[in-house]
């Protein structure tokens, strides 16, 4: 059954709903700006003594006068409109879904399986931390719609660039592997990996009010780096490029690709990695976490919506809900965001009935969807599922994320087995997000031994509580978001690669309770909590089908933009033709 766009059943439910929610907004607006007005993140307050501006005790007093006498005024206009707004939010369908009409077919679906029996495809997360703007400050970041905007363009530009390879020669060459940087301009490919093709640009809306994204046509480049070059940055000369798009002063010089080699790369059994500056290129599917604030999830749907053409936003549910669907009044929702380049068949949201303390204001859960993705060469669909999940974040309770993993993977199974049928053949089964969880604190021992990890393959862990050594955490310590060293994409990418260095801003494994914490163990790296995770799947897909990684991102691209480093996954996935049905 194909999806709705509104998330109501009709369009006098869908009229009510807003015009109670267009009476809250305005209480709702003057409270987030009564706390923003009080609450400076320390990039504000670095460029106030850089400016020697004494005036802020000023504009915080009466800030805060102002913005409390407009919420007293707007409170009643709110309570009605809670009146209206509260009911209706009962039969309000879990989601919102947009779908960009297609320029032609061949940009929604994958061509790889008819016709060579392979295809690859890419996969990011990330938490943006797009919370109304007041909250956001307690994160040390604000300016929400500002950075929903600036999110959406860097994404953008990021997965639609030119799809460098880069092949060096030497006899302990890793292979092919993709750039960190971009020299080339932003680009667009409806090619999503085994066949190469033209793009076709977009259309451009002329709307004022939205996110202008200009996406050029697309080129596959290769650069070939000679064995005595590979300690260096590459040249930015054209005597490097075969075949490359000499107009890259269309985006200014940047410094050339590089790739980080781990202990060990190119033997059996590893993953090939990097730290890029850049979203990976031609990504397929993209969970983003935390985008609470609906103006910042309309943003970043009118950003992302000329590359993802289907895109579920403003998922979860609000107010009180049915007994035993959700825990408490729910003020914010989960905050989960799916884009995808191939239509969505089916989804389904279903929130965590176990939420405590501030968790439990927001409808954190699981959103499944299944994504239709071409033909094999038997003429059977194929299809692809993609799970995403934000879990319970308080430090030290590690039973209510046991029990939300148990329940992800109760639900993805009935999900699947509702929605699997004969004529179909499966090509990935991904999940993702959040899971404010890590491999490597003493307090997450129940987490890290879950048995979610028997099912799904986690590409950067060694086993419970070990992770494999080239792997770097993701969750950046807040109060030094806008420090030099980590303020841009290429000083977090420099600072990231350093041991030493990366030690100042990722944060510290949490401890035990009462146990003090002996972090690293002898002749083990520093690595830091990596709580946002990229798993797949081989059991659940068509028994035909051989999947292997491709590379594995950690994405620098949003560098004081939010608080987490995003992470990109690139699986390739064959086709054995003549062991299909």
């Amino acid at each position: 059954m194909a999806l709705k766009a509104s998330p109501f059943p009709n369009g006098f439910v869908a009229g009510i709903h807003a015009v109670g929610w267009a009476l809250i907004l305005p209480c709702f607006w003057f409270l987030d700006r009564l706390i923003a007005v009080c609450k400076s993140t320390t990039l504000e307050q670095t460029q106030r003594l850089e400016q020697e501006c004494y005036l802020n005790p000023l504009k915080v007093f009466f800030g805060f006068i102002i913005f409390f006498i407009l919420f007293f005024l707007a409170a009643p206009f709110a309570l009605l409109g809670f009146i209206l707004w509260a009911p209706v939010q009962t039969c309000r369908r879990p989601f919102r879904y947009h779908r960009e009409p297609p320029s032609s077919l061949e940009r929604e679906i994958h061509r790889g399986f008819e016709l060579v029996g392979k295809a690859s495809f890419g996969f990011a997360t990330a938490n943006l931390c797009l919370l109304p703007d007041g909250l956001a400050r307690f994160n040390n970041l604000g300016h929400t719609q500002r950075r929903a905007a600036a999110i959406g363009q860097h994404i953008v530009h990021g997965v639609c660039r030119n799809d460098i390879r880069i092949f060096v020669d030497s006899p302990s060459s890793c292979g092919t592997l993709s750039p960190s940087n971009s020299i080339l301009p932003a680009s667009n490919s409806s090619s999503y990996g085994a066949t190469e093709r033209q793009a076709q640009s977009p259309v451009n809306h002329s709307n004022s009010d939205e996110v202008q994204v200009s996406i050029p046509q697309s080129n596959s480049q290769v650069v070939r780096v000679p064995s005595d070059d590979t300690k260096e940055p590459l040249d930015n000369s054209p005597s490097h490029l075969s075949n490359s798009n000499q107009n890259s002063n269309q985006r200014g010089h940047r410094s050339a690709p590089r790739a980080l080699l781990s202990q060990g790369l190119g033997q059996k059994g590893d993953v090939p990695w990097e730290v890029s500056t850049l979203f990976p290129a031609n990504v397929d599917i993209l969970c983003l976490e935390e985008v609470f604030d609906k103006r910042a999830a309309q943003k970043l749907t009118q950003a992302l919506r000329p590359v993802f053409g289907h895109i579920l936003y403003d998922v979860g549910v609000y107010a009180c809900q049915p007994p035993c669907r959700c825990s408490s009044f729910k003020f914010l929702n989960s905050g989960l965001f799916l884009a995808s380049r191939f239509p969505v068949l089916e989804a389904q949201y279903h929130c965590f009935p176990n939420s405590r303390g501030e968790d439990a204001l927001a409808a954190k859960g699981l959103l499944s969807a299944k994504v239709l993705i071409g033909q094999s060469s038997k003429q059977k669909r194929v299809v692809g599922y993609f799970n995403c999940t934000h879990l319970h974040a308080p430090e030290g309770e590690g039973e209510i994320r046991c029990e939300q993993l148990n329940m992800v993977t109760k639900w993805i199974a009935d999900f699947q087995a509702a929605n699997t049928f004969p004529d179909e053949d499966v090509a990935f089964d991904v999940l993702c997000g959040d899971l404010n969880f890590d491999n490597c604190s003493p307090d997450d021992h129940l987490e890290q031994n879950h048995c979610l990890f028997e099912q799904y393959r986690d590409p950067c862990r060694a086993g419970p509580g070990k992770e494999k050594p080239w792997v770097i955490g993701t969750l950046l310590e807040q109060p030094t978001l806008y420090e030099d060293d980590i303020n841009t994409p290429e000083k977090l990418q420099r600072t990231l690669e350093m041991e030493e260095l990366r030690k100042q801003y990722i944060s510290r494994p949490v401890p035990a309770k009462d146990l003090p914490l002996v972090y690293p163990e002898s002749d083990q790296p520093w690595i830091g909590r990596r709580i946002d995770y990229i798993l797949y799947r081989e059991s659940s897909v068509s028994k035909h089908c051989r999947t292997e990684i491709e590379a594995l991102t950690f994405i620098t691209q949003l560098a004081g933009l939010t608080d987490h480093i995003p992470v990109g996954l690139r699986l390739s996935v064959i086709m054995d033709s003549d062991c299909a049905d």
